[in-house]
């Protein structure tokens, strides 16, 4: 669909500052120009000037490489994807709109690039209608992620998102159609009752939906936008034309819009099934991952905002001098809410909410309805003249007295809208964090002739904030006072938290504090260190012993690996960990390395080879094969056509994403079946472990069976102790050996590094090892890679031998019968001699059976590998 893109600088009359501070600009006027205005009450507040942005070094190693950024934006997931706020400050001294390199942006994956010059062959779907056809309007509108404040619940309980602070909102001033006007013309059938939005993003697109009768009302002011602020959307904000829905959480604002479907039920996009809701607060993160059934309950999809507020002055951390203070401090913030319905009240007190004073408010917004009808912004009329409806959030401010402030422990706010509904004492806690809204509340600390002020947290992994302090001197945030006693502040021993045993960590006595410089002095294989959850360990003792081989904890060197260790090792070897624990990092140093992950420097030149065992890379879902009804192929899209993997025979590789449903990190190795030259993709073969009645399934399968296409996942590599180097020479933690016999015993989806190892010798005409692959399965559709593993057997049967057994084999089974055990290895895994080595792979039971058999045929450990 093609854009009209209006004229970017508005003419006419001077106008009066918006508040705080502003320059003055010109707007123009249809029918005819109107003279000049000077009365600040009538003043249309308009944007703020724009910085000069350029691409920041870090997003030059990011699919974001072309995308301009503010560096004064916190950001909240890393380097990437692009998620963050606005210092709060920065972001209310801007005034009532903001600019759009302060406007908060949460992306859920690479930004699509989009030419200005092909902005007008920009196409969508909607019965072929065209924007230039239409009426431009233009209003402001703030927007608002569902997860605003959720820091303050990841305090108290983590949930399964990441930790805004409460710059999640921003006003803009949008130019663009009514959706109305296109859904009319499109004619809906009367059954229809959705409208299903999806965006250009590559995440096999981002959809969602909103109810048909909010889209037609325009009460609402659903818009498909193109300008911002009077320009063009920037990459971040949805480039070149997005959907703007007032009143209503920003997640149902689709970006990079590419088509609108009028449906008879919500969108079934896994977006808008897995995101944006509020499930019970009873709800755990466990039963909610067991249990889908929380998710597709459209009760708990989350629309409309709820009335929420924040103090913005104080800032965290101010420091009010008592000596020469004036007599009264002005506390300003803002507060919004959603629907339409209006903030009608601001509340504040001194005395922990036994009584409340009400704020001065500030609609900049009503200035817009005070313009005569027919009034020109930014190549749209001004349509918010006739609207009862409320899009933006206000300002507030109330003097307090210095003296009543000496007094106090604490200042908090709340708000109420014209429906009465008002913020709660205490949060809702729940599994995903959102819609966040308790009392925003600020502790005063009296230090000497000072007052220093704390808000309750600081966005991203920034240290800092009452609750933090509360929560680590042991008070119970949940417990009605804030995790605090009623004297002021003062911690009672009965507040304390009851907080489950989690296995120790860390060494009693080790007291050694570590900067990030002595940290980057073992970063190699000599000496390496490694980083969990802020303490520093020394992993030279356990390199040769360690499971994955010396190369997992080399490759961790220098870094922090908190996610890949919890998620992937068991309690044992967490236990042991004490025993490697050296000293903890400082402040600055936890700061700096949090800041992001190692980043390779930019560079024109495409690299080689894709996998780094240093830094995770992302790979695109290309595509996904079904092998059985359990097991997929999953293809993944390089960098670039002519990319090789990068992973030598006999090494694995770490695969990293979120559960679907809890947004827990999850990672797992895995041994690609593709082949070692292939360029451009790799291809994984997954066996689905399903929930049955029974047990639970596996957690990493069943969230990529999920993924849609176009979904990204992270890639780090190669890992694992052994490598085979061709023609009967491998390595074991480093140490190279000869083998003339190989013997690969696996079951299920165990078959892939061994056959990654079995391919390479197969393929080699001059190779004369020989191969004796024993694979387990239960039926005979559970055999996995058999078409390729019999085309290696034909024609070199001088060379290898491949056994199938089955433990419940049809009547006209050929193969071996039953489980693989002592009476199976004893006939077809003969240790004739010293060069002969037993590779292992399947699921734990079958590991453990098979070690004890072929130990008791004396085998010796050094010659049994497991992978």
């Amino acid at each position: 669909m093609g854009v009209t893109v209006g004229e970017r600088t508005p003419v006419g009359c001077k106008l009066p500052p918006t508040p705080p501070v502003s320059e003055c600009n010109r707007f123009s006027r249809s029918p005819s120009p109107s003279s000049c205005s000077t009365d600040s009450e009538n003043a249309l507040p308009l944007p703020p000037p724009r910085p000069q942005v350029n691409v920041l070094d870090v997003d030059k190693n990011t699919p974001d490489r072309h995308v301009p950024r503010d560096p004064r934006l916190i950001r909240l997931t890393g380097t990437h994807p692009f998620n963050v706020e606005a210092p709060l400050s920065d972001l209310f001294n801007e005034g009532f709109l903001t600019s759009q390199e302060l406007f908060y942006v949460r992306n859920h994956g690479a930004v699509p690039q989009v030419d200005d010059g092909n902005i007008p062959d920009w196409e969508f779907s909607v019965e072929g209608e065209f924007l230039s056809e239409f009426e431009q309007v233009t209003y402001p509108a703030t927007l608002v992620c569902a997860g605003n404040r959720r820091k303050e619940q990841n305090v108290v309980r983590k949930t399964k998102g990441f930790s805004w602070g409460a710059a999640g909102v921003s006003t803009a001033l949008w130019t663009g159609v009514p959706m109305s006007a296109l859904i009319r013309r499109a004619s809906p059938r009367r059954k229809a009752r959705y409208v299903c939005m999806e965006g250009a993003d590559n995440l096999g697109n981002y959809g969602t939906s909103v109810k048909l009768s909010w889209v037609l009302d325009p009460n609402r002011g659903i818009m498909l936008a193109h300008k911002m602020n009077g320009e063009t959307l920037s990459p971040d904000h949805g480039k070149p034309l997005r959907v703007i829905i007032p009143g209503q959480i920003g997640g149902r604002s689709v970006k990079w819009l590419k088509r609108l479907i009028v449906t008879e039920k919500p969108s079934d996009n896994w977006y808008h099934i897995y995101d944006n809701r509020v499930l019970p607060t009873t709800v755990s993160p466990e039963e909610s991952a067991n249990d889908p059934r929380w998710w597709q309950d459209e009760r708990y999809a989350i629309y409309d905002l709820n009335c929420n507020s924040a103090i913005a002055y104080p800032a965290n951390d101010e420091r009010l001098c008592l000596k020469g203070a004036p007599s009264a401090y002005r506390v300003k913030g803002y507060a919004y809410s959603g629907g339409g319905r209006r903030i009608t009240r601001v509340e504040v007190s001194t005395d922990r909410g036994k009584t409340w004073r009400l704020a001065n408010i500030d609609y900049p917004e009503d200035r817009y309805r005070e313009v005569m009808d027919g009034t020109h912004l930014y190549g749209g009329r001004l349509d918010l003249d006739w609207r009862d409806t409320t899009f933006c959030w206000c300002f507030w401010n109330i003097d307090v007295s210095v003296d009543e402030l000496k007094e106090a422990s604490d200042l908090v706010v709340r708000s109420m809208d014209e429906s009465m509904q008002v913020q709660p004492r205490d949060m809702y806690w729940s599994v995903l964090g959102m819609m966040n809204n308790p009392w925003f509340r600020i502790s005063i600390a009296h230090e000497g002739d000072y007052l220093r002020f704390e808000h309750p947290t600081l966005p991203a992994l920034m240290s800092g904030g009452w609750m933090e302090r509360v929560k680590k001197a042991g008070g119970n945030l949940t417990n009605g006072m804030w995790g605090e006693g009623l004297d002021n502040g003062k911690h009672h021993s009965a507040d304390s938290e009851a907080r489950p045993e989690d296995i120790k960590l860390t060494k009693d006595g080790v007291d050694r504090v570590i900067t990030i410089d002595e940290l980057s002095k073992h970063d190699n294989a000599e000496g390496p260190w490694f980083v969990l959850n802020g303490q520093v360990y020394d992993g030279r003792p356990f390199m040769q012993e360690h499971p994955g081989g010396a190369q997992s904890i080399i490759s961790a060197a220098g870094m922090d690996t908190s996610d890949e260790f919890m998620a992937i090792h068991s309690e044992t070897a967490k236990a042991m960990m004490p025993s490697y624990h050296i000293g903890q990092l400082d402040e600055a140093s936890r700061k700096a390395l949090a800041e992001g992950e190692v980043q390779e420097s930019a560079s024109a030149e495409p690299r080689e080879y894709f996998l780094n065992d240093r830094s995770w890379n992302k790979a695109l879902l290309h595509s996904k094969t079904t092998v059985s009804w359990d097991t997929r192929t999953f293809r993944f899209q390089l960098q670039h056509e002519e990319q090789n993997l990068g992973l030598p025979t006999g090494k694995h590789i770490m695969l990293r994403l979120r559960d679907p449903a809890t947004r827990e990190t999850i990672i797992r190795a895995y041994t690609p079946i593709s082949e070692e030259k292939q360029k451009g993709y790799v291809d994984v073969l997954v066996k689905v472990y399903f929930n049955t009645d029974d047990r639970k399934g596996g957690k990493m399968s069943q969230a990529m069976d999920s993924l849609p296409m176009g979904h990204f996942v992270d890639f780090k590599g190669p890992i694992g102790k052994f490598q085979y180097l061709g023609r009967g020479r491998c390595t074991v933690n480093s140490r190279e050996r000869i083998i003339r016999n190989f013997f690969m015993i696996c079951g299920g989806s165990g078959i892939t590094p061994i056959f990654q190892v079995f391919r390479a010798i197969m393929q080699d005409k001059h190779e004369t090892t020989h191969c004796t692959i024993l694979d387990g399965n239960r039926l005979v559709d559970d055999i996995l890679c058999r078409k390729e593993l019999d085309e290696y057997a034909l024609g070199n049967g001088h060379k290898c031998k491949v056994l199938h057994t089955l433990t419940q084999a049809p009547e006209d089974w050929k193969g071996l019968r039953g489980r693989i055990a002592e009476p199976l290895l004893k006939e077809h895994c003969k240790r004739e001699h010293a060069q002969s080595m037993v590779l292992i792979c399947g699921p734990e039971a079958l590991e453990k059976s098979v070690h004890r058999a072929l130990r008791e045929q004396g085998w010796p450990d050094e010659d049994l590998l497991f992978f």
